[in-house]
């Protein structure tokens, strides 16, 4: 039997409804049948082989877009149910963050919105929203997977509150249809989802980078949190094999990160007494978040990660590889929109330069690693 929840938890009995209303049915609360839809949906089953740091074609063992989301949903659950959250709208929150992520991730991010500096520019983010309210058609009623409120108000706001010069169309638009608030903090959920994600992937970002031989276990030895884990581990163990020592060293950053979350969230919750998720809402500052001293060990394992792996000269060349594919494919399909398959090209008719330039946008935003690949070949793009 479930625990009660936390009287500023985001009740599902209270949820605000769909943009095109349903009834709901006895069997799944409004978020369960958010999240089995964004499960179901073809843009999460594309996520399998999109990069996370290293390209799908590089290994098997390595996590794409899918499992680091699955991670995060894990982690997110945990901490909800550790502060009587709710832990079904963090889950499906963190499932559908990266929906909108392109082809070989933040690289194929930063071609897609050069190749669209003319015509509104591309953010996953943004990518995300349009997939959830549009791009997925799959139901006869409507466009997109007509989620409810506080699924679609977290994922707008999963940066925090949206500032009022900054609000992208797509956004604005559904925020004129939902009144989304988005000049207030999301549900402490939605903070759940998106602190998880920094959790996951500082950890998992390591064991891949160790996995693939660009750190070595002894440049961790320096490093806040994971040193102390390290040594912890060796001292506890003994000699164990290197893949062994590295899953006990990670397992030990994600419990620390995952405590210090809730500890300190615990402490900010008594701050601001929230009775309600309202509340929550206008609390004017995060509530989930890590201390001030997590806070700083976590910069510096960015920094690390910035320095020792994002630019490693082995994944700066599958970056520069990416740009090219990502580039090469924008600019032909945007001058021969013929070559869009047909139901994609038939959206292009009639369609000004700037309707054609998201059209192909979205085509290409939607590939895996692997078809971008062969579209890129098809299209007689420039040498891999």
């Amino acid at each position: 039997m479930n625990a009660p929840l936390a009287p500023y938890a985001t009740v599902p009995s209270d949820a605000r409804g769909r943009r095109w209303p349903e009834p709901e049915t006895g069997d799944r609360t409004p978020f369960q049948r958010d999240r089995d839809r964004i499960l179901h949906s073809a843009a999460f089953r594309r996520l399998q082989y999109k990069t996370q740091v290293f390209v799908c074609d590089e290994g098997d063992h390595y996590r794409s877009r899918l499992t680091h989301s699955l991670e995060v949903g894990q982690i997110a659950r945990g901490i909800c149910r550790s502060l009587a959250l709710e832990e079904t709208l963090a889950e499906t929150l963190a499932l559908a963050h990266d929906l909108g992520h392109t082809p070989f991730g933040h690289a194929g991010e930063a071609a897609l919105d050069a190749a669209l500096g003319g015509f509104g520019g591309f953010d996953h983010n943004v990518q995300t929203l349009r997939i959830v309210t549009r791009l997925e058609a799959r139901y006869a009623a409507f466009d997109g997977l007509n989620l409810t409120w506080e699924t679609l108000e977290g994922l707008a706001k999963h940066n925090g509150p949206v500032a009022p010069g900054a609000v992208p169309a797509p956004v604005a638009n559904l925020d004129r249809d939902l009144e989304l608030r988005l000049e207030e903090w999301p549900s402490l959920e939605a903070q759940v989802a998106a602190l998880a994600d920094d959790i996951a992937y500082d950890n998992h970002d390591i064991d891949d980078g160790v996995r693939a031989g660009l750190i070595g276990l002894d440049d961790l030895r320096g490093l806040p949190l994971f040193g102390p884990a390290l040594a912890e581990v060796e001292a506890c163990y003994g000699p164990l094999p290197p893949a062994r020592l590295i899953h006990e060293t990670v397992r030990r950053g994600v419990r620390a990160m995952v405590a210090d979350t809730v500890d300190e969230t615990r402490r900010r919750l008594a701050e601001a007494r929230p009775e309600s998720a309202d509340d929550v809402r206008r609390a004017g500052r995060a509530l989930v978040a890590f201390s001030d001293a997590m806070v700083e060990t976590e910069q510096a394992l960015k920094g690390f990660l910035r320095e020792r792996l994002y630019r490693h000269p082995h994944v700066a060349a599958e970056t520069e590889r990416a740009r090219v594919v990502v580039t090469d494919l924008f600019g032909a399909l945007f001058a021969r929109p013929g070559a869009l398959p047909p139901e994609w090209r038939s959206r292009t008719d009639g369609a000004d330069a700037c309707r054609t330039a998201r059209i192909v946008a979205d085509y290409i935003a939607g590939m895996t690693d692997r078809f971008a690949f062969r579209e890129h070949d098809r299209l007689g793009g420039r040498d891999r």
